[in-house]
């Protein structure tokens, strides 16, 4: 892909982000916030968490997504025996007497893993590896993931029977905690009409795993001034109980704050969502944008908090 310049190149990102958008649209009704935060993360080289109850076309969307962006697509059902060699794979005695690795549905562009807090730590460990080092070691050799590598896990809000949570420091590693809810009354009589019929859809392939990399270092490449660089870092810094710019809210709600990879993510993320809404250079609306879904996950409520029914949106959306 050649541009004569930058702000070519975020053109072109911010076209096809809205080409991408309207023909994920084509078959995943009503849910554009969620797609738009899917894509951000994506051009953002970061994973995603998508929350929901069942039905919300959550595994509809990544198979979706994969196709229109053309990339390989594996999903992963996640159950409590799944061993981390079903996620990696294995080696194996060959004919030849030699041993060989077979690739484990790890070794793909879009990894779905279906309710990620159903299969135990070890097993959640070894996608969570291969998340953080994009390789995965087998026997003592290292094998690349394809480029680009993007996880998205899926969790279930109800029914935690028999389940086990993501401990905090493994849902760092996600940059978006994306919410799922219900659809609105006339995007669910859409979506009813368009799927209990023999309705087909064809998709097209928008751009190519190549053209994703080429957006992921555009967006690297995109000018941040200081002092949306410094609002995102003191939005996070407030986070933290008793610390310097600490509210007192904060104080007496949390009991942990988000770490120094929450303000990497805001900025990322505000480079990003300035890019695909067609500006050059992010500001603190953009930051703010970002910052419910990148937060969610990274502030943990006290018991004072939890017995208040204090939600987590809310205390981010005061700091905001």
């Amino acid at each position: 892909m050649q541009y004569k310049n930058e702000v070519e190149a975020v053109d072109a990102l911010h076209q096809s982000f809205n080409n991408i958008k309207a023909e994920i649209s084509k078959v995943v009704v009503g849910q554009d916030d969620v797609i738009k935060s899917v894509l951000i993360a994506i051009f953002s080289n970061g994973h995603c968490l998508l929350v929901g109850v069942p039905g919300l076309a959550k595994t509809l969307l990544v198979q979706t997504v994969a196709s229109v962006l053309d990339l390989d697509f594996n999903r992963i059902q996640f159950t409590p025996d799944l061993m981390p060699s079903d996620i990696i794979g294995a080696e194996i005695l060959g004919e030849d007497r030699h041993f060989k690795f077979i690739k484990g549905p790890v070794f793909s562009n879009i990894v779905l893993a279906d309710e990620i807090n159903r299969t135990p730590p070890k097993t959640q460990a070894a996608l969570l590896e291969a998340m953080q080092e994009k390789s995965v070691t087998a026997a003592g050799q290292t094998h690349t993931l394809p480029k680009p590598f993007f996880v998205l896990a899926t969790q279930n809000p109800i029914e935690q029977e028999g389940t086990y949570p993501l401990p905090e420091a493994q849902l760092d590693r996600f940059m978006f905690n994306i919410q799922l809810n219900y659809p609105a009354f006339a995007d669910e009589l859409n979506i009813v009409k368009n799927t209990t019929s023999n309705k087909t859809v064809q998709l097209q392939k928008i751009i190519h795993a190549d053209d994703i990399q080429y957006f992921q270092k555009l967006i690297r490449d995109i000018p941040v001034t200081d002092n949306v660089l410094q609002y995102a870092v003191k939005l996070v810094s407030k986070t933290r109980p008793n610390s310097e710019y600490s509210t007192e809210a904060v104080n007496k709600y949390i009991s942990w704050g988000a770490g120094p990879r929450a303000s990497q993510f805001l900025v990322l993320g505000a480079k990003c969502h300035a890019a695909v809404t067609g500006k050059y250079a992010p500001d603190i609306e953009d930051v703010q944008a970002v910052a419910e879904a990148i937060l969610r996950h990274r502030i943990v409520r006290n018991y004072r908090a939890e017995a208040e029914g204090l939600s987590i949106e809310k205390i981010i959306k005061d700091l905001l």
